[in-house]
């Protein structure tokens, strides 16, 4: 029986195993640990930023993020809706009331048309956000230089989700520093994994300090389990960090791997009616995963057949200003008679990206899409 081709499954690098046995070797297992401190070290080392606290989640790390920017239950906090809801959530765990912004065409990422009118609507009701959640797309950078330029003009921070975008850059600029504070994920599919984690990065030392402090269950200095604020259990355990430490050694190689298999892919179908998520320029994405939207089919119909064929696809993120779960949200559109997130959702689909994906399959996988789109 052949083997099922996944979308993004982990790629281990060899080097994972000697962390984890210093780590039983020291009995160093718990969220503290020479591991942790070590890969918050490589980390912001890598992107080039001032500090590191390694976490549980990228979910987290988010949460984390608005509450040391001050949100409250009843503030406004605005958000990309195009992306997985793991970037809102935080904002309900707080109690905070959600914006949903739209696309840019551009980049798939958050529209700064979009931005602007909303923040300007904001404005005139005495409801600026407390922050802005700007999400990097399947490894691409949103156009930060341009959302950053209208945020400043309202003083309103930003928090980049550069869950999907590790290994990115904007602009020199690795994707995760170009906002006030950044957030990486290790989830399971991403480019490199702990099975689970994730990551705040920072270059406002105070930030850090404040996060490590609630991520800590907000335990006062004193010599005894004092507590004043309510805390989390948000810190990354020395075995997962160790997994991490193996697996940073290798990031871009794999990065480079996956912009090598949307190149193939791109080449494949280059003479097909598809469109593949655009890269801004002066950008280097990671192409965490390949997307692209269909001019003239039915993605679910694409993504049946390949799953007949034992290949792993999904459609792109349902907007979340779409989600029953956010029915009261409000939602910029790109232009206020253009929803651009609901048209990629309707026509979109990610391909299987994974760095450890073979030549074979992945010829596999284009004789398929190539036969498929020709024939309809």
């Amino acid at each position: 029986m052949q083997k099922r081709i996944l979308l993004s499954s982990p790629h281990m690098s060899g080097h994972e195993q000697t962390y984890i046995e210093q780590a039983f070797n020291s009995n160093w297992i718990t969220t503290l640990g020479p591991n942790v401190s070590a890969f918050e070290h490589e980390l912001a080392d890598y992107d080039q930023i001032g500090s590191a606290l390694a976490t549980s989640s990228g979910t987290a790390a988010i949460h984390l993020a608005l509450l040391v920017l001050g949100v409250k239950p009843g503030d406004s906090v605005f958000c990309s809706s195009f992306t997985f809801v793991a970037s809102a959530n935080p904002a309900l765990y707080i109690g905070a009331e959600l914006t949903f912004i739209d696309s840019d065409p551009a980049s798939w990422n958050m529209s700064p048309q979009a931005l602007e009118r909303a923040l300007a609507s904001a404005k005139k009701t005495g409801r600026l956000p407390k922050a802005i959640i700007v999400v990097d797309l399947f490894g691409q950078s949103a156009d930060m230089a341009a959302l950053t330029k209208i945020a400043n003009a309202y003083h309103v921070p930003i928090i980049e989700d550069a869950a999907e975008s590790l290994g990115a850059s904007y602009h020199g600029k690795k994707s995760g520093t170009l906002a006030t504070i950044g957030i990486h994920s290790f989830n399971g599919n991403k480019i490199i994994t702990t099975s689970g984690g994730g990551c705040l990065v920072t270059d406002q030392p105070e930030y850090r300090e404040q996060a490590l402090f609630l991520a800590t269950q907000a335990k006062e200095a004193r010599d005894y389990y004092h507590h004043e604020t309510l805390g989390y259990n948000y810190r990354l355990s020395n075995v997962a960090a160790g997994i991490d430490r193996g697996q940073l050694k290798v990031l871009d190689q794999r990065v480079a791997r996956r912009r090598e298999i949307f190149a193939n892919y791109q080449y494949a179908l280059a003479d097909t009616a598809v469109d593949f998520q655009p890269e801004l320029a002066d950008t280097y994405g990671s192409r965490w995963l390949t997307t692209l939207t269909l001019q003239h089919h039915d993605p679910w119909q694409l993504m049946a057949m390949l799953a007949q064929h034992g290949i792993e696809s999904r459609a792109l993120w349902q907007p979340l200003h779409r989600q029953p779960l956010f029915k009261n949200a409000t939602f910029f559109g790109h232009t206020p008679d253009q929803d651009v997130s609901t048209a990629l959702f309707k026509t979109g689909i990610c391909l299987p990206s994974g760095s450890n994906l073979t030549a074979d399959q992945q010829t596999q996988i284009n004789q398929l899409l190539t036969d498929w789109l020709r024939r309809r």
